[in-house]
C-alpha cells in the first residue's frame, strides 16, 4: 500500500503549538483507477485498419466458355524490378516489338489510358511479372489498373516466347 506521510517536523522547545496529525493519502486506489483507464483506452482504440483492394476471380465451377479476346483490344504488361515491359500481338511473331517504361505517371499509366481510350471498353491487359520482379511490383501494376479503371485484366505465368522477346529486344 503506498502512503504518503506529510506530518511536518519541529523543534523542541520554543513556542507550544497545537499538534498537526499527519495526513495520509492512500494511492492505491488511483493506481488502479489508472491502470482501468489505460486498459479501456488500450481496448476501444482503433487501430490503422490495413486498405485492400478487391481482386475478383472466376468460379472455379463455372462451365461455361469465355469470348475470344482480340489481340488488338489487348496489352501485354511484364513488370520488372525498375521497369515494365510491354508490347501488343503475340510473341512469336517478327512485327511485335518489345517496349519499356517506368511506374510513374508519364509511364505504364499514360500507355494504358491511351490504348484503352483508343480501343474503348473491351480493353484487356495480361499481366505477366518476370522472373525478377518483387510482389511490389505486381501492386504497382494492379494499382495502375485500379486507376485506370480498367477492370479487364489477367494474371498470367511468362511463357518462354514472352521471355525470349524480352532478351531480343536488349532492353
Amino acid at each position: 500500500m503506498a502512503e504518503i506521510d506529510s506530518s511536518g517536523g519541529g523543534k523542541k522547545g520554543g513556542k507550544k503549538r497545537s499538534k498537526k496529525m499527519s495526513t495520509k493519502i492512500d494511492m492505491t486506489p488511483m493506481v488502479d483507477l489508472g491502470f482501468l483507464l489505460i486498459t479501456f483506452f488500450m481496448l476501444t482504440t482503433t487501430l490503422a485498419k490495413p486498405v485492400t483492394m478487391q481482386l475478383n476471380m472466376p468460379d472455379k465451377t463455372d462451365t461455361k466458355e469465355t469470348s475470344p479476346v482480340k489481340l488488338s483490344e489487348t496489352l501485354t504488361v511484364c513488370p520488372d524490378v525498375d521497369k515494365v515491359y510491354y508490347y501488343q500481338g503475340i510473341p512469336t511473331e517478327a512485327g511485335t516489338v518489345m517496349q519499356v517504361t517506368n511506374y510513374s505517371e508519364t509511364g505504364i499509366r499514360k500507355v494504358i489510358a491511351d490504348l484503352k481510350a483508343k480501343v474503348g471498353s473491351n480493353f484487356t491487359i495480361v499481366i505477366k511479372p518476370t522472373k525478377k520482379a518483387k510482389y511490389r511490383n505486381m501492386i504497382d501494376m494492379l494499382d495502375e489498373c485500379a486507376i485506370t479503371n480498367n477492370k479487364r485484366y489477367a494474371l498470367l505465368e511468362i511463357d518462354p516466347d514472352t521471355e525470349a522477346l524480352i532478351k531480343r529486344s536488349g532492353k
